[in-house]
């Protein structure tokens, strides 16, 4: 594994041992292979969005020690809740084309605030490796480890195990038997993937179970991160000036796509020459969102059009004059709220 360190960008580059990546000057590859990130948030994640909501109570845990991942988790308090049944459970994870972000970030905790509010449920953003420390599929495998890992604080909840304190703080308020998977950008790759893993294994599509059985009920992809060698018009037709622009996302690519692979793989591209086949793929219900201004809009479209056309229980809702991530940069807007909106309603019609 290449040297990883957190010191000053600057300081470690010298002239024999150049800067070969420069991620938006976050994430700096030198050409020994070490890699250096800073510790600093970017730009789009300002101090001034609201760090806490008067209706929503949030803490972290760690889910996997050995790997040092963590989980921030917010849910409506009490007060807000009164004597309403326990809440749907919506798994979140965050975007950075899988090679920066985290659940710590001010405008991912700042959605997700607003996300466990106006859905009325758990909001779980969970963590996981980043490249290109750490390249693909490694991000997906931690998504999976999560979902296991709430399966196991599932039936610790159940047995209401005091010493576990995690469970005993989402026990009063998760319905854990209505347990949603939702991503932003790279964190909607991650949560097409684990689709695809549990229909695999059989498990993906709703089934009747007993009542607090574990259950995951449908995915959400919000503007899901998907790649391709041949450009679609709205790639090719994205100004430079966008964020993120064509570049930006080739770069992502480079750093986290596996050794020597193409946006073709099937890491990147759900429709690629070696990608499974989706058809015979037993789907839970997905939710897929696409912003009309975004440059990967094209394959986000495709890929709900060709779900559908699968017989996938599939829903395609587009936000037209919006950017990428834009709930994101504006967590507080009206659009945001429609957005949130249209995710209740999914979560609603997914009751079984």
């Amino acid at each position: 594994m290449p040297a990883v360190s957190a010191a000053s960008c600057c300081a470690a580059a010298t002239p024999a041992n150049d800067v070969v990546e420069d991620l938006l000057g976050f994430l700096r590859v030198l050409s020994d292979g070490t890699i250096v990130r800073s510790p600093a948030e970017p730009v789009f994640c300002p101090d001034t969005f609201p760090d806490s909501h008067p209706s929503v109570e949030w803490k972290e845990a760690v889910y996997d020690k050995a790997k040092n991942l963590r989980v921030r988790m917010y849910k409506p308090s009490a007060a807000a809740v009164g004597n309403a049944k326990k809440l749907p459970v919506l798994v979140h994870f965050h975007g950075g084309g899988f090679c920066l972000g985290s659940c710590t970030w001010g405008n991912v905790h700042s959605f997700c605030l607003r996300l466990a509010a106006d859905a009325g449920a758990v909001v779980l953003s969970a963590g996981y490796r980043l490249a290109p420390e750490h390249r693909l599929p490694a991000a997906f495998d931690d998504g999976a480890a999560f979902m296991r890992w709430l399966r196991e604080q599932s039936v610790s909840a159940a047995a209401a195990e005091a010493n576990d304190d995690t469970a005993s703080w989402l026990a009063d308020a998760a319905d854990f038997g209505r347990v949603f998977v939702t991503g932003d950008s790279a964190g909607g790759t991650i949560a097409h993937h684990l689709v695809v893993r549990a229909a695999a294994a059989g498990s993906a599509a709703p089934e009747p179970e007993p009542a607090g059985a574990f259950a995951v009920r449908g995915y959400v992809l919000l503007m899901p991160f998907f790649g391709g060698v041949r450009r679609t018009a709205s790639e090719a037709e994205c100004p430079a000036a966008a964020f993120p622009n064509l570049d930006l996302v080739d770069q992502f690519w480079r750093l986290s796509l596996p050794a020597g692979a193409t946006r073709d793989h099937p890491v990147a591209n759900p429709f690629g020459p070696e990608s499974p086949d989706l058809g015979p793929l037993d789907f839970g219900p997905v939710l897929v969102v696409a912003g009309g201004l975004d440059l990967i809009r094209d394959r986000t479209v495709d890929y709900a059009e060709r779900l559908a056309a699968m017989g996938k229980p599939v829903e395609l809702a587009e936000f037209a004059g919006k950017a990428h991530g834009f709930y994101l940069h504006e967590p507080w807007s009206e659009a945001t709220g429609e957005l949130i909106q249209a995710v209740a309603r999914f979560v609603d019609a997914c009751v079984v």
